[in-house]
């Protein structure tokens, strides 16, 4: 996709960045203090999320990895905690003797879907009181076009 305009300065990237990643910790801060979290945390939540919506409720942990901000130790350690809340359970990959999948058991999407009900009326509070229909449509081009942009951008080597 061509861009219209000036190429910015880096300040003005970095100055952009700054106020992204700022906004992005506020936002996910005043989520995480919303009382909805009783069943699971906003992180389990996320594992769930990111399973309901996979092929058959499951991800391999890799995948699922990919899918979270969690490193693998703190993920392994998060699903452990799923498994024994009855929420998720490792599975055989078909046709793959060593590799393992997440799947997300009935009552983890029972949960899923009650927690999701409550947390998307406070995503609608926080964004939608701020910001119109087009702003925020607006800001989802933009925000997809940047993720975009970030994952086809070759990491930079010495």
């Amino acid at each position: 996709m061509e861009r219209a305009g000036r190429r910015p300065t880096t300040r003005e990237v970095a100055d952009a960045w700054e106020s992204l990643f700022r906004t992005q910790v506020t936002v996910l801060r005043r989520l995480q203090d919303d009382d909805i979290w009783d069943e699971v945390s906003l992180r389990e939540y996320d594992v769930l999320f990111a399973l309901s919506g996979a092929p058959g409720l499951t991800l391999r942990q890799r995948d699922l990895q990919d899918a979270s901000l969690l490193s693998q130790p703190s993920l392994s350690r998060l699903v452990d905690r799923l498994v024994a809340a009855g929420l998720v359970e490792r599975r055989p990959v078909p046709g793959d003797g060593r590799g393992v999948g997440v799947h997300l058991t009935d009552e983890g999407l029972k949960v899923q879907r009650a927690v999701g009900r409550r947390h998307v009326r406070s995503i609608e509070r926080l964004l939608g009181g701020t910001l119109d229909a087009e702003e925020l449509a607006a800001l989802r081009t933009l925000l997809d076009r940047l993720r975009h942009g970030a994952a086809t951008t070759p990491p930079e080597r010495p």
